[in-house]
């Protein structure tokens, strides 16, 4: 194998994983139209496991080309920021696009729906209470991983450590809070447009804080085994860079979904 090039630029080495994802993928969907039609699940298990094998270990491969095989030059790092940064852009349309939704049917709403916002018969959350308590989890996680990051670039271990796993809890926290106040819903997903919107705005936005504390976590285990430096830490930055959008999608929701639209 060859163990030194002339160009920066980082050629990867053949691996499976990408066929071994197409195929995981394949058996989730798959496995998710027999559950919808047949209310058989197994397949989908399968497909689930196939793809958590592969990404845990596609991962694994990448931290080693990061951390001990020193394939990841300056050049290879910019190209990664950018990526990250557009697949941030390509979530925001994401999140977009049920802002649109919602606002669409909130501002002019139908009669099918009584003329009114929230539809008649829907008991909606006080935003004075867990959602208020959420958004402070959120704002102070924003503020601990930035703590993180400084410290970290100041090679200040301790600090690092400290203000990570404070920032994993809340992260953790706000799952619970959220799943209990699922739990506590005076109304459903398929009750009218109002849970259709809700659900799938908040329920994408907690899958997407699931993402990013299991990301936060890895990077954790990573500080304390020594991954990062103060000059090479990105996969701690791409991390941060998630969880700061993970905020700001949230502050958007409080806003106009709890507080506005209640």
């Amino acid at each position: 194998m060859k163990t030194h090039s002339n160009h920066p630029y980082h050629l990867v080495d053949p691996s499976p994983w990408p066929l071994t994802g197409s195929i995981g993928a394949m058996t989730l969907t798959s496995g998710m139209v027999l559950w919808f039609h047949k209310n058989v699940m197994y397949l989908m298990w399968l497909g689930v496991i196939i793809l958590l094998l592969t990404m845990i270990q596609w991962w694994r491969d990448i931290v080693r080309e990061a951390t001990f095989q020193g394939k990841h030059t300056i050049k290879v790092t910019t190209g990664l920021k950018m990526g990250m940064i557009l697949f941030i852009i390509s979530e925001v349309f994401f999140f977009l696009s049920f802002f649109w939704s919602f606002f669409h049917s909130s501002l002019a709403p139908t009669v099918e729906i009584g003329m009114m916002w929230p539809p008649k018969g829907i008991i909606v959350f006080n935003p004075m209470e867990i959602p208020l308590l959420n958004t402070m989890i959120l704002l102070c996680s924003g503020i601990t991983v930035t703590w993180t990051h400084h410290s970290m670039m100041e090679g200040k271990y301790s600090q690092t450590t400290k203000s990570l796993f404070l920032t994993v809890m809340l992260g953790i926290y706000f799952t619970l809070l959220q799943g209990y106040e699922y739990l506590e819903s005076k109304f459903c997903i398929s009750d009218s447009i109002y849970g259709s919107s809700f659900f799938m705005m908040t329920g994408f936005h907690g899958i997407h804080v699931i993402i990013g504390t299991l990301f936060l976590m890895i990077c954790l285990m990573r500080h304390i085994k020594c991954h990062f430096s103060s000059n090479h830490h990105f996969g701690f930055e791409a991390a941060a860079w998630y969880w700061h959008f993970v905020d700001v999608v949230w502050l958007f929701l409080y806003v106009s979904i709890y507080w506005w639209g209640s």
